[in-house]
């Protein structure tokens, strides 16, 4: 979806405004002219600019008929640009387009916990499809029109902005202070790190994820507020070498986080959302593989240290992280059992 602001209305505000235009000079004219009353005077404006024909209100004197001939010759044509415009406005697609944007700008109005995405190449798209396929929705700053010309419309959740995302205004059009997480993907790491810095300012809760070219940029974007940094060409490399060394392992990776759909899922899941009587109690006592069929296979402490695989009698606090791999289905059941909604 498309939110930027065009004139493409200016004509037919163009053509409104001839329209009263020619109506009050007819209106005005014949009340000097030919002391007409107002509803007399509006009558004959408009049976003399429509040229219906009907009869007049009362005898013209010579200045009258020139006057009637000289609204006729101006609003002939006038009424003529008028007609087509209005006609062109209603029928030929302009108006449904503008409710649809006026729509879509209602629903823009809406958003919040959203995700931000500056810059629409490779990485950018990558990283927007994916949101969207776990259904978030997704603004994406992007600086080339032609780019969001050709993918407006192909997805609901997926939003555009016409800008520069190093832009404060810009920012802040794309609801930067009620996002949960920004991506920016620019190429340049001068341009990531403006945005991380603007988007921190803004935001001090938000998760921040930077794209990086130079490794000695992964400090800088991390002192400026990005919560990672990722550099795609080490990322790359690093898995190119590992489908070489452990393949399996890599496949079965992303098999999992990439691919998951029908057949896998891992979440993560905030101790914080589960009921309070769960809190304080073993993975044994809990028995969610026995209720639900899946698993706990990681927690992520308060100190952010990471528990692998853990033991049935580990303790259970407020302030960890849960990820439980399972079917959808077994996650979704997991999840009802902690009566939690996504």
């Amino acid at each position: 979806m498309l939110l930027i602001f065009r004139k493409d209305n200016n004509r037919i505000y163009f053509s409104i405004f001839l329209l009263i235009l020619v109506i009050t000079i007819g209106i005005l004219g014949y009340i000097l002219i030919e002391d007409y009353t107002f509803i007399d005077a509006l009558f004959m404006t408009i049976i003399t600019i429509s040229t219906v024909g009907f009869g007049i209100v009362k005898p013209l004197s010579q200045n009258g008929v020139l006057f009637t001939s000289l609204l006729i010759l101006i609003s002939f044509g006038m009424l003529g640009y008028i007609i087509s415009n209005i006609t062109g406005y209603l029928f030929g697609g302009e108006f449904e387009e503008n409710i649809k944007k006026r729509k879509m700008n209602k629903e823009f109005d809406k958003i919040e916990n959203h995700i931000i995405v500056c810059g629409y190449g490779r990485n950018g798209k990558q990283a927007a499809y994916e949101l969207t396929n776990d259904n978030r929705n997704v603004i994406v700053i992007e600086k080339r029109q032609r780019v969001i010309e050709e993918e407006e419309d192909k997805n609901d959740l997926l939003h555009f902005i016409h800008g520069d995302s190093s832009h404060e205004d810009i920012l802040l059009k794309a609801k930067v202070d009620k996002a949960i997480a920004l991506i920016t993907t620019l190429p340049s790491d001068a341009e990531n790190l403006f945005v991380v810095l603007t988007a921190r300012d803004f935001n001090e809760k938000m998760t921040i994820i930077s794209r990086a070219s130079d490794e000695h940029s992964d400090t800088k974007l991390k002192r400026a507020g990005a919560t990672n940094v990722i550099m795609p060409d080490k990322v790359g490399g690093s898995r190119m070498a590992k489908l070489v060394s452990h393949p399996d392992v890599i496949e079965f990776l992303e098999n999992i986080m990439l691919k998951g759909g029908d057949s896998v899922n891992l979440e993560e899941i905030p101790c914080y959302e589960l009921p309070y009587n769960l809190i304080g109690r073993t993975i044994k006592e809990i028995n969610i593989r026995k209720r639900s069929g899946a698993n706990i296979i990681g927690i992520k402490l308060a100190n952010k240290e990471y528990i692998y695989n853990p033991p049935s009698n580990f303790v259970i606090s407020k302030k960890m992280m849960l990820f439980v791999l399972g079917t959808p289905k077994q996650v979704k059941d997991f999840k009802n059992l902690l009566r939690i909604k996504k």
